[in-house]
C-alpha cells in the first residue's frame, strides 16, 4: 500500500477516535447534569410548598390569641381583683367573718366552704370543707360568735334546716403543728322544719352590743312566708318571732348593733321592730318600733347603715331612699327621709328596673347595687355611679357583700366587695375611687 495513503488513513482514524471520546464524554457530562437537576427538583418541590403553610399556621395561632385576649379584655374589669373557683352549682349564698380574713360560700351541691383570704390578688385560696347531710340544698350562711363557728341554712323537701358548725381549737398548739390537716368543724346544734316546709331566704348575723346586751352573735332567719325567727348564734335558742304581715317576704336585716330588724316585703312600705334587752343581756322581747313610708311601689332590698342609725332602701318605683332611723318613735315621731336618688340603670325600652340587692361599704362612702349580671358602685354622697360592670358574671348575681375590713392586698390593704352568682363563682372587687 501507498506509505502516503496508509497515514492518511491513520490520521483519519485516529481523528475520529478522538472526537468519538470527547463527544462520549461531553454527552456523559450532559446526562450527569440532567440527572443530578432531576434529582434536585423533587427535594426543592416541597420546600416550595412546604413554606406557606408556615406563616398561614403562624398567623392562624395569632389570630387566636388575638380573639382570646379579646375575648379577655371583654370579660376584664379594672376592679376585678380575684375568681374563688371551685364550687360545684349555683353559689347560693356568702358572708365575711368580722375580721374580714374569711369568706363562707354556700353552694347548691351540697357544700359549704371557708376560703382563708391572706392577701386578696393570692393566684389560690386554702378553703374549709363542709358537707352538709344529703339531701339538703344550702341557701344561705352566716358566721356566729367568730370565724370558727358557721351557720348553715338547708332547703329540703320536709323543709328548711338550720346547722351550727364550729371548729374545735387545740388545747396544745404543738398538736395543731402536728397534724396535716384541721379537723372539720363539728355540728354543736341543729333545728329542722323551723319555718314548717317554706324555705329561708336570708340569714343575716350581728354581734348585739346596743344598751344592756352580752355581745353575744344573735341571728335572724327570713322566711319566704311572712315570718322571722330570731337566733342565739351558739347554743340555737329561739329569741324572738316576727310577723311581717305583708303577705310575703323578700329579706330581713339585722342592724350592726343588733337594736333592730327590718323587713321588706311585698309592699311599699318597710316595717322595723326593735330587740328589747333585759339587764342580765338576754332578750326580753321583739317589739314593733317605726314603719318607713315614701316609696310607691314595692321594696326590694334594703341595708342598715354602719352605724345603725340609717337604712338605705331600693324600690321598685325607681328609687333608693337614705332614711334617718334615729328618732323618738316612742313618741311617734316618725323616720325621715334624708335623701331621693333615682336608680342609674339604662334601659333601651324605656321601663324602670330595679336593684335586686345592696351593701354598703364599711366606710359608709359607697354603694353597691346589682341588678342581673350587673354590677354598680354608687356614691352615697350624690347617688352617682362611680362604676359599672356591665357583665360581672356569666350568670345572675345572687349575693353580694363587703368585706367588713380592708383586706391585705400587695404592698398595702384594699376594701373589698365579693359577689356570688349562678355562673359557679365568687369574685373579689376592689372598691372604686371617689372622685
Amino acid at each position: 500500500m501507498d506509505p502516503v495513503l496508509t497515514i492518511t488513513a491513520l490520521s483519519v482514524l485516529l481523528g475520529a477516535l478522538i472526537a468519538a471520546a470527547f463527544f462520549g464524554s461531553y454527552l456523559s457530562k450532559r446526562r450527569s447534569e440532567v440527572q443530578s437537576i432531576a434529582k434536585a427538583e423533587p427535594q426543592s418541590e416541597p420546600k416550595k410548598h412546604s413554606r406557606p403553610p408556615q406563616p398561614k399556621k403562624s398567623h392562624s395561632k395569632a389570630h387566636s390569641h388575638s380573639a382570646a385576649d379579646k375575648d379577655q379584655n371583654k370579660r376584664h374589669h379594672p376592679l376585678d381583683l380575684n375568681t374563688l373557683k371551685g364550687h360545684g352549682d349555683s353559689v347560693t349564698g356568702i358572708c365575711f367573718s368580722s375580721d374580714g380574713k374569711s369568706l363562707a360560700t354556700a353552694c347548691a351541691d351540697g357544700v359549704v366552704r371557708v376560703f382563708k383570704l391572706d392577701e386578696a390578688s393570692s393566684k389560690s385560696f386554702k378553703f374549709l370543707r363542709i358537707n352538709l347531710p344529703a339531701g339538703g340544698h344550702p341557701t344561705a350562711v352566716a358566721f356566729s360568735d367568730d370565724a370558727s363557728s358557721i351557720v348553715v341554712a338547708s332547703q329540703m323537701l320536709a323543709g328548711s334546716s338550720l346547722y351550727m358548725y364550729r371548729e374545735e381549737k387545740a388545747k396544745d398548739p404543738n398538736e395543731t403543728k402536728q397534724q396535716a390537716k384541721l379537723p372539720l368543724p363539728e355540728l354543736k346544734w341543729e333545728h329542722h322544719k323551723v319555718h314548717e316546709k317554706r324555705a329561708i331566704l336570708t340569714l343575716v348575723g350581728t354581734t348585739a352590743s346596743y344598751g344592756s346586751a352580752d355581745g353575744s352573735t344573735i341571728l335572724a332567719s327570713c322566711s319566704e312566708g311572712t315570718d322571722i325567727i330570731l337566733w342565739h348564734g351558739r347554743t340555737g335558742k329561739i329569741l324572738g318571732n316576727v310577723d311581717t304581715n305583708q303577705l310575703k317576704n323578700t329579706m330581713a336585716a339585722i342592724s350592726p348593733n343588733g337594736r333592730f330588724i327590718a323587713a321588706a316585703a311585698f309592699t311599699a312600705d318597710v316595717k322595723i321592730w326593735e330587740i328589747v334587752y333585759s339587764k342580765d343581756g338576754s332578750v326580753k322581747e321583739v317589739s314593733k318600733a317605726m314603719q318607713l313610708k315614701g316609696h310607691k311601689s314595692a321594696v326590694t332590698w334594703l341595708c342598715f347603715a354602719h352605724n345603725s342609725e340609717q337604712i338605705i332602701t331600693a324600690s321598685k318605683d325607681g328609687s333608693i331612699r337614705i332614711w334617718n332611723i334615729n328618732v323618738r318613735y316612742h313618741l311617734d315621731e316618725d323616720p325621715k327621709t334624708l335623701k331621693v336618688f333615682p336608680i342609674p340603670l339604662d334601659v333601651s325600652s324605656g321601663a324602670t328596673l330595679h336593684y335586686d340587692r345592696l351593701s354598703i361599704s364599711p366606710d359608709g362612702r359607697i354603694l353597691a347595687a346589682i341588678h342581673g349580671s350587673t354590677l354598680q358602685w354608687l356614691c352615697m354622697e350624690t347617688g352617682k355611679v362611680l362604676d359599672t360592670a356591665d357583665k360581672a358574671h356569666e350568670g345572675d348575681i345572687t349575693c353580694i357583700s363587703w368585706a367588713p375590713k380592708a383586706i391585705h392586698m400587695g404592698d398595702g390593704e384594699v376594701l373589698v366587695l365579693a359577689t356570688a352568682s349562678v355562673d359557679k363563682k365568687v369574685k373579689l372587687w376592689a372598691a372604686p375611687p371617689i372622685h
